[in-house]
């Protein structure tokens, strides 16, 4: 039987007969766990400008969600795909083809095998995406990487298993083909559904959603106010 005191952090434990062993353990998580906060706590003549720092760091982050639209990457509208500019010619070609009557673009580019797959793979996706497109790295002509060609042939067969039954392509993925075990879906079927052409100047001039402006609707405003005033008064100058 034990019994456990703290006078300070760095007091050694003292055991006195009487308490059980369930209270020593009990106390001494709650010393390890305030030697934890302590470490992990700022000095206290830091504290206001880690609190600063912090609300600065939160602020951005959330500007940056809200900037991004990152909400909207978490549904299957298709309309998504285009919050990054570059994705323009891709989106207006699936709009005009047969497969944009029936489908969206994660029915064929995302992983439909679990839910916790689909979205790993979206956020894997998405922030090499988001990456390239922020460092303005993106080519001129975009072609699909070897994930995506797996996803998307295997998506091919989930929809078309009753057309392809009888034909080869069944059964046949990115590594099979490596190997000269025949051909994926579009080596046949190569315009479904984006065309030949896919840089990003083949549809200069197609219709796609426009995306809002990340300035706020008060800002906006404000802006558009002092813009007509400037006006007036270099009219008036004149």
């Amino acid at each position: 039987m034990f019994f456990l005191t703290q006078t300070s952090l760095s007091d050694k434990c003292h055991f006195i007969v009487g308490i059980t062993p369930v209270i020593l353990i009990v106390k001494l998580r709650e010393i390890i766990m305030i030697k934890i906060l302590n470490y992990l706590l700022p000095p206290r003549k830091w504290v206001p400008f880690v609190i600063v720092a912090v609300g600065i760091g939160t602020g951005l982050f959330a500007y940056l969600l809200y900037v991004s639209n990152a909400v909207s990457y978490l549904s299957d509208d298709p309309k998504t795909c285009v919050n990054c500019h570059v994705m323009t010619p891709f989106y207006a070609t699936w709009q005009h083809s047969s497969h944009g009557r029936v489908t969206t673009c994660n029915d064929c580019h995302v992983p439909h095998n679990n839910v916790f797959n689909k979205y790993f793979f979206k956020a894997k996706d998405g922030i090499y995406h988001a990456t390239v497109f922020t460092w303005r790295a993106e080519p001129q002509v975009i072609h699909i990487k070897e994930a995506g060609t797996d996803v998307v042939q295997k998506n091919c067969q989930r929809c078309h298993g009753d057309l392809n039954a009888n034909v080869k392509t069944t059964g046949v993925t990115l590594e099979s083909k490596s190997h000269g075990e025949g051909k994926l879906c579009w080596d046949c079927h190569r315009e479904v559904p984006h065309g030949k052409v896919n840089s990003l100047s083949s549809v200069p001039n197609a219709r796609v959603p426009l995306l809002e402006s990340p300035i706020p609707e008060w800002l906006q405003k404000q802006t558009d106010s002092t813009a007509t005033q400037k006006k007036k008064e270099t009219k008036q100058t004149k």
